[in-house]
């Protein structure tokens, strides 16, 4: 635990990527096997099963410190970080209770004996077990702990990065090792080998890394010609890998989760393409030859079976957009054009085989244009076609791993918005600890404020201290942690989309809000109204 402690904290000290780079191939490169399995899984942000819920952590460690919980509570709020708080108010360890501790104990043994079975013991094991701990262990090494048993493990490194210092400790191209981590894996001594080995493992129901693309924000005709450019919709789902090889068909999210119970009738088609096929595309709700939007979408998140009523109310089709793998090679590394062909003949041989692809397989249309602003004219039908705009693509480039800027770009189009005002706030977390920077906004209705929306960003660092500053001297009550304040303050809000939602007593749900500006120069009267949202709910329907 000690060697990953450290690392911990000289990942923390710097902000420089070539430092954080160092710091985890050094690791990586020594550390036994079994230890760097499990800091390979937590850094590359797997998950491990949350051991005890925060409210009952929070009780235990205030009544081991012999501080009210209230005191505790306040700490919490100051900080913004619940591990770093719990760290901080334990006495330290004496002499006698460290020499006996767990500091000393490799981090595969931790996870052995402590992690793993804490979610399986009843409250009173779990206090035991966890204080028995945490005793012995100075501040820095219960953070680490903390955090490990909390699931909240974020330490500035993304997996992008820990996979670039894993390639470089084997000597292997980032691109290989990206696809040797997807998927899953056992945090084992084998597992960590296996990465190092000079040849891929062989591992069919593995997926690819999948290529994100960068937001466009200057203008298209920086891009060069529009004959450069394969342009598609971009539609509102849930992107998935199809994989069928060797006889198994999978369904992978792109948060590398197998979804394929979600979509049995994804997996069906699937099972139909040719052996040694992965595609790439979007699940979206699908009827009658249109969508029925990411809300409806939702109802068939998370789920470990579907039923049949469920089927028939939210069908769903893969929308696909590319090919990673044709007849067990992979064809990435091939220009997009000459993907795209295989893409089409895929599904068009599957078709005429007639295998029962159809409504379930789709192919993302190419949206043709003579020029940029023919294009532009396209996109701005983006929201009555139900999709968020265009997605750009070179049609020379490669299919890439992440987020590579300069060949794949999605060029949405603008953001509803609404003027709404303030009326409740919130501290946040972490790095806003301390201030108030989570707001409740909200729309008249008559001569009430009625809620709509919850906006965490879109305010500079100077006008959160402003408003911070503003809502301590204008709180009027207090409900724990939010504090309701005099309706005063303006904001313009953007978000993606909104529906009829019967959960909120506004009526409507939206979809990614947050704040465009801070609107001082308008007046409360100028504020938005529910039947102004409710006209905007009609209009985007």
């Amino acid at each position: 635990m000690k060697r990953f402690t450290e690392l911990v904290w000289a990942l923390d000290a710097t902000n420089r990527t070539s430092d954080k780079v160092a710091a985890l191939r050094r690791y990586f490169s020594e550390v036994p096997p079994e230890d760097g399995a499990w800091a390979l899984h937590v850094l590359t942000g797997r998950r491990v099963k949350r051991a005890i819920q925060g409210g009952r952590l929070r009780e235990w460690v205030a009544e081991e410190a012999g501080i009210p919980l209230w005191l505790l509570e306040r700490c919490y709020e100051q900080v913004g970080d619940l591990a770093e708080t719990l760290a901080r108010v334990l006495p330290d360890p004496t002499h006698e209770t460290r020499r006996r501790g767990v500091a000393s104990w490799p981090l595969h043994r931790l996870f052995d004996e402590v992690v793993m079975p804490l979610p399986g013991l009843d409250d009173d094991e779990k206090q035991r077990r966890l204080l028995g701990t945490l005793r012995p262990l100075a501040a820095r090494e219960r953070f680490v702990f903390l955090k490990l048993i909390t699931g909240a493990f974020r330490l500035g490194v993304g997996a992008r990065l820990v996979t670039r210092a894993l390639a470089e400790a084997a000597g292997i191209e980032p691109a290989a090792m990206a696809h040797r981590l997807s998927g899953t894996w056992t945090p084992t001594s084998d597992a960590f080998t296996g990465f190092f080995a000079d040849e891929d493992p062989d591992d069919p129901a593995r997926p690819y890394p999948f290529f994100l693309a960068h937001p466009l924000e200057a203008d298209p005709t920086s891009l060069g010609s529009v004959d450069r450019w394969q342009a598609e919709w971009k539609w509102d789902g849930i992107r998935l890998q199809v994989i069928h090889r060797a006889g198994q068909t999978l369904l992978w999210s792109r948060g590398e989760e197998l979804v394929t119970p979600q979509f049995p009738e994804l997996a069906t088609m699937a099972a139909a393409l040719p052996d040694g096929t992965v595609l790439d595309g979007e699940a979206l709700a699908w009827k009658d030859g249109k969508t029925l939007g990411f809300a409806a979408l939702q109802r068939r998140l998370g789920r470990k079976k579907v039923g049949a009523k469920l089927l028939r109310e939210v069908p769903v089709a893969l929308m696909a957009y590319d090919v990673m793998e044709m007849g067990g090679r992979d064809v990435r590394t091939r220009p997009l054009a000459e993907r795209r062909t295989i893409l089409e003949g895929v599904v068009e041989e599957a078709r005429h085989r007639d295998l029962g692809l159809e409504p379930h397989l789709l192919v993302s249309q190419v949206v043709a244009a003579e020029n940029w602003e023919s294009m532009a004219a396209m996109r701005s039908q983006a929201r009555e076609r139900g999709v968020e705009g265009l997605m750009l693509k070179d049609r020379t480039s490669a299919y890439g791993v992440g987020r590579v800027r300069g060949t794949w770009w999605k060029w949405k189009i603008e953001p509803l918005t609404l003027d709404v005002a303030l009326v409740y706030a919130q501290a946040g977390r972490g790095r806003r600890a301390g201030l108030h920077t989570d707001y409740t906004l909200a729309v008249r209705d008559g001569d009430e404020w009625v809620p709509v929306a919850k906006a965490y960003s879109g305010l500079s660092d100077a006008e959160l201290r402003e408003m911070d500053r503003w809502i301590r001297r204008n709180t009027l009550e207090k409900f724990g942690p939010v504090r309701s304040v005099p309706v005063e303050h303006v904001f313009e809000i953007a978000f993606e989309g909104i529906r009829r939602s019967s959960r909120h007593k506004s009526g409507i749900a939206l979809r990614f809000p947050r704040i465009a500006r801070w609107r001082k120069d308008k007046p409360l009267q100028d504020v938005n109204t529910l039947d102004d949202a409710l006209a905007l709910l009609e209009g985007v329907g």
